[in-house]
């Protein structure tokens, strides 16, 4: 008994230390240490697509990226599934380790376990049962119909897998472990790396390959963040308990995590919106080059949403821990490196669209399609970068109907309206200006949001001053 009684004060003590830092060490610190693992597993997330894009567009042809594109609503309503359960687990995990709650925080681990494996499993059923119908309103045509059923056969019924690896990882990251979920990350993407061209050029089974090569690489993941939250001895552990679903706690990762999730559902009614207005305006062949816009514009978003997962543990935990100065600094300092990242990419795509486009295809036609559209989908893309770390800033806080209303003020309320509306007068450019457009307006919104809160912040922070005097 006193064996055990040592081992669990010893896990005490290490799992303090490890929340602790959240709270004390230099924000500048803090951010460095958790926003570049992050950074590195959300552009490794992003990679995944990428690559498949890349081998399959230089490998099988145009008409494979423009089918591979058409799956893209159906990926990203895939992984809003996932990040309704993975993000909003993982804000409210961060948020009780900050009022030094670990009962909850295992709770709440196991609760989305439970949840994950019924919400995966629900869609993956959907999605095969339909799968027909639904590419066919999404805007599937007889060319590029049988590309995309062949990704997606494969994809769609390792739904669990891929929702497990990209939600587990950012509770390992949340609970305080950013480099292990970074290694995770790595070992995984590598692997696909070296799959793809094995499958689809090796064995020469194409697009089909792709998928399975993303399946297996995504299953190392899996193993690996089970593995660890399986061990009694880390910050947050699986306990007998926590698999009981209860209604508070699943309502409070739905409520956190709505945000994400809505962000990544009308993401996918934007592309359906999109892929049906571009071949329309444009054929087969604007919505490969939509494809490839919206792969580049991912790298830079995915980056972005890195920096901002490394602000979440920390703005979470001191956000509960009543430290509203340090609260400010880590949204400021995020917000700063998020529109150098933005800025970055709005530049290379003013000046570089060709090199980026020739690495997705050969096509003549399709380079000059999409490097047209390239510049001008991101021709304000500097601001996106701060728009999107004030969602996330305010999913970090707990406050779920903030982030859901900037969530969808860029993604429905603006963009939508913009793509029925511009293309009647500009055609297909008018299709690439609902982008830029959008992102604007939405950015305003942002500020006006940020304004209130920020008054709200120095009515705390003087009335923690007065009582302390």
């Amino acid at each position: 008994m006193a064996i055990g009684k040592n081992n669990n004060t010893n896990n005490s003590l290490a799992d303090s230390q490890i929340t602790n830092r959240l709270g004390h060490e230099s924000i500048g610190k803090l951010l460095t240490k958790y926003a570049i693992p992050a950074i590195v597993g959300t552009l490794v997330m992003s990679l995944y697509n990428i690559v498949d894009r890349i081998y399959i567009g230089q490998g099988v042809g145009p008409e494979a990226i423009s089918g591979l594109a058409l799956t893209f609503p159906v990926m990203t309503l895939s992984a809003a599934c996932g990040m309704l359960i993975g993000a909003g687990g993982a804000a409210r995990i961060s948020l009780v380790l900050g009022e030094g709650d670990r009962q909850t925080a295992e709770r709440i681990l196991g609760n989305c376990l439970v949840l994950i494996l019924i919400i995966a499993s629900t869609y993956s059923i959907i999605n095969m049962i339909w799968m027909d119908p639904i590419l066919l309103a999404y805007g599937g045509t007889e060319v590029t119909l049988p590309y995309a059923k062949d990704y997606l056969q494969i994809i769609i019924p390792c739904t669990i897998i891929n929702n497990i690896s990209f939600g587990f990882n950012n509770m390992m990251r949340a609970s305080g472990y950013p480099q292990k979920a970074m290694i995770t990350m790595l070992i995984s993407a590598l692997a696909n790396v070296i799959l793809d061209p094995i499958f689809i050029f090796g064995l020469n089974m194409g697009i089909r390959g792709a998928a399975i090569a993303t399946v297996i690489s995504m299953s190392i993941t899996v193993v690996w963040v089970l593995v660890h939250f399986f061990n009694a001895k880390h910050t947050v552990s699986f306990t007998r308990k926590g698999f009981k679903l209860k209604k508070r706690i699943v309502l409070s990762i739905i409520g956190i995590g709505m945000s994400p999730f809505l962000i990544n559902v009308t993401a996918s009614m934007v592309n359906v919106f999109f892929n049906r207005t571009l071949l329309t305006h444009g054929g087969d062949i604007a919505i490969g080059a939509f494809g490839i816009i919206s792969s580049f514009a991912m790298i830079v978003v995915m980056l972005i949403i890195g920096l901002c997962q490394g602000m979440q543990p920390i703005v979470g935990y001191n956000y509960g821990a009543k430290q509203y100065d340090r609260v400010e600094s880590v949204y400021k300092k995020t917000v700063l490196l998020a529109t150098a990242i933005s800025s970055a990419g709005f530049l290379a795509s003013m000046f570089f669209p060709h090199v980026i486009v020739k690495c997705f295809t050969t096509d003549p036609e399709l380079i000059e399609i999409a490097s047209h559209g390239l510049r001008i989908v991101l021709m304000v893309f500097p601001i996106v970068g701060f728009q999107i770390v004030t969602t996330n800033f305010f999913q970090s806080l707990g406050m779920a109907w903030k982030a859901i209303v900037l969530s969808l003020s860029r993604q429905v309320l603006f963009l939508l309206p913009m793509v029925w509306l511009l293309p009647r007068f500009f055609d297909l450019n008018g299709v690439w200006y609902a982008s830029p457009a959008s992102d604007f307006i939405a950015g305003v919104v942002a500020v006006i949001f940020l304004m209130s809160q920020w008054k709200r912040f120095n009515r705390n922070l003087a009335s923690e001053s007065v009582t302390t005097e």
